[in-house]
């Protein structure tokens, strides 16, 4: 009797899977199941395919001309391709897309995009139906209206425009296609570019910042990156005659991050603000590619705050988060809405093993851009005092969970435009300080709030040619609070007071004994393999002052 039970239940079995994929073949090829059923298949695309893209330019010398299709029916991607810089002509690309489900008879889906002067069918190797049609600019659509062409790997579900000849893809199942777009307009502007995806949106990888097996952790800020849309131009760039005097910033930038990632093998990047050069930077989602498409590339986890210039240029600060938000390996968050700024978080470095109790808390918070009360208070910004309360709060939250932590727990921050205490000059100084600290007028008591909560280092951009560590103190002269300058990264920014060469601050996390030695990195010169100013700035836990040795 057990037997045959057995044997009805994997004939049962056996029947339903055959007859599962025999049902599966035929919608795929026929459509046989209502659009109620074939949702729940595993083929079917949740969101819009793409079903048909043109571009559209207009001018102000003709009336008639309009770079305006029916809303109802297609989707303009709201990026001139001329990015603001034609005196009289705009262009866009337009796409029409439709839900699966709402598709008919008529509907032809796009199942392969390309960009050149040639049709792409003479050189085509498939023996397929579709052919290439042409739309202006030298882009190529090819559609299908197959059966099963809606639930093909092909169908293209999403389109973008990227600027530039170094422009990078850095979401996940997105892809650039064929050369730029035959756009007549002239060298000054950035050659534009489409980019496609096929299938639904990825759930971008976000890992889990973790101490190594040997207790060590690597952190590596980087400061000012100053990227543009397009290669960008360096400025005070040293040496003159660097490949011959002519100096791209942007590729120089990305060639020395990647040089010191390679080497150094960090473990978190911290991105400390203007990594956009918004003046240079018509098309921010562009530049903010180049970074996260590297960091991407090398696996390393990141964090970014805002600086003064990053929202200068196409995006505002919530949008550019939005964006940041669904990159891979991006720990980057938009923080609290009812808090000023935008980027006030922080993230937990686990203890190694599987304990999952935090080793290291890494607090992160917008420094925001120029004074409110520019009549009362010249310059910059400064922390206000909602975002003190939720630091505070947040910390005091934290604490008793920390206390689990069987060794040194360790609170570290990272700001853009420093604090006030910068200036102090009776702070003890390793490093160089080469131009007056820009910090704000008006101090808000953010570094009493850090010590008063424990935190053991802070530290900032803005300043490009800064790169000095301060000790700050109590009043009973114990040390209190190590406040750094990272020193800037990027050749899109300035650099111009007295022979500055670009730098990267690295962070090294000894928890076995609650040690943090920090050091900087150069981009030329006769130090550019060592490590320069190589400083222990906490131990057991706590800050203390540097031990000079003796000449």
């Amino acid at each position: 009797m057990t037997r045959r039970i057995v044997r009805t239940v994997v004939q049962v079995a056996t029947a339903a899977v055959v007859t599962f994929f025999i049902i599966f073949f035929l919608d795929r090829n026929f459509r046989v199941l209502p659009n109620v059923i074939h949702e729940y298949l595993p083929t079917h695309h949740a969101g819009l395919l793409v079903t048909d893209i043109t571009i559209t330019k207009c001018s102000s010398y003709n009336l008639f001309s309009s770079c305006k299709l029916d809303p109802l029916v297609w989707h303009r991607i709201d990026k001139d391709l001329y990015l603001g810089m034609s005196t009289f002509s705009s262009a866009y690309v337009h796409v029409r897309r439709k839900k699966e489900e709402d598709l008919t008879a008529d509907d032809k889906v796009v199942v392969d995009v390309t960009v050149g002067r040639l049709d792409p069918s003479a050189k085509a190797k498939d023996d397929t139906d579709e052919l290439w049609e042409a739309r202006p600019w030298g882009l190529w659509v090819k559609r299908s209206s197959k059966k099963g062409a809606s639930d093909s790997k092909k169908a293209i579900t999403a389109v973008d425009v990227l600027f530039g000849d170094d422009s990078v893809e850095a979401r996940e199942a997105w892809t650039l296609v064929g050369t730029p777009l035959l756009i007549d307009a002239g060298s000054k502007i950035p050659s534009s570019h489409i980019t496609i995806r096929r299938g639904d949106e990825v759930t971008p990888f976000k890992p889990k910042p973790q101490i190594n097996e040997n207790g060590r952790f690597k952190i590596m800020q980087l400061a000012d990156l100053h990227l543009s849309t397009g290669v960008g131009h360096c400025r005070d760039s040293l040496p003159k005659d660097w490949n011959g005097g002519k100096c791209d910033a942007d590729p120089r930038t990305l060639d020395f991050v990647t040089r010191i990632l390679e080497e150094e093998r960090p473990d978190l990047v911290v991105l400390s603000g203007d990594q956009v050069n918004g003046d240079t930077a018509p098309d921010s989602q562009t530049a903010i590619f180049k970074y996260a498409q590297l960091l991407i590339k090398h696996k390393v986890p990141y964090v970014s705050i805002f600086g003064n210039h990053d929202d200068e240029g196409s995006l505002s600060r919530a949008a550019q988060m939005d964006l940041i938000e669904t990159l891979p390996y991006s720990l980057s968050q938009a923080g609290p809405e009812d808090i000023d700024g935008v980027g006030n978080y922080y993230i937990e470095i686990l203890a190694r093993g599987v304990s999952g109790h935090s080793a290291i808390t890494v607090y992160l918070l917008d420094t925001h851009a120029y004074s409110p009360n520019e009549r009362k208070f010249k310059g910059y910004d400064w922390v206000k005092k909602n975002q003190i309360e939720w630091f505070k709060k947040t910390a005091e939250g934290l604490r008793s969970k920390h206390k689990k932590y069987t060794h040194h727990h360790m609170d570290v921050a990272f700001i853009h435009i420093p604090l006030p205490e910068y200036r102090d000059g009776n702070l003890t100084f390793v490093g160089e300080w080469k131009e007056p600290p820009t910090a704000p007028v008006y101090n808000s008591g953010f570094r009493d709030a850090l010590v008063e909560e424990g935190v053991v280092m802070v530290s900032c951009g803005h300043d490009h040619v800064n790169e000095y560590c301060g000790l700050s103190k109590t009043p009973d002269e114990k040390p209190a609070l190590w406040m750094c300058y990272a020193g800037a990264t990027g050749f899109g920014g300035y650099a111009g007071y007295g022979g500055f060469h670009r730098k990267i601050r690295m962070f090294d996390f000894d928890m076995n004994s609650g040690r943090i030695t920090t050091w900087k990195r150069v981009e030329y010169g006769e130090n550019a393999n060592k490590r320069i100013d190589e400083l222990i700035i906490v131990d057991a836990g706590a800050p203390i002052a540097p031990v000079f040795e003796e000449q």
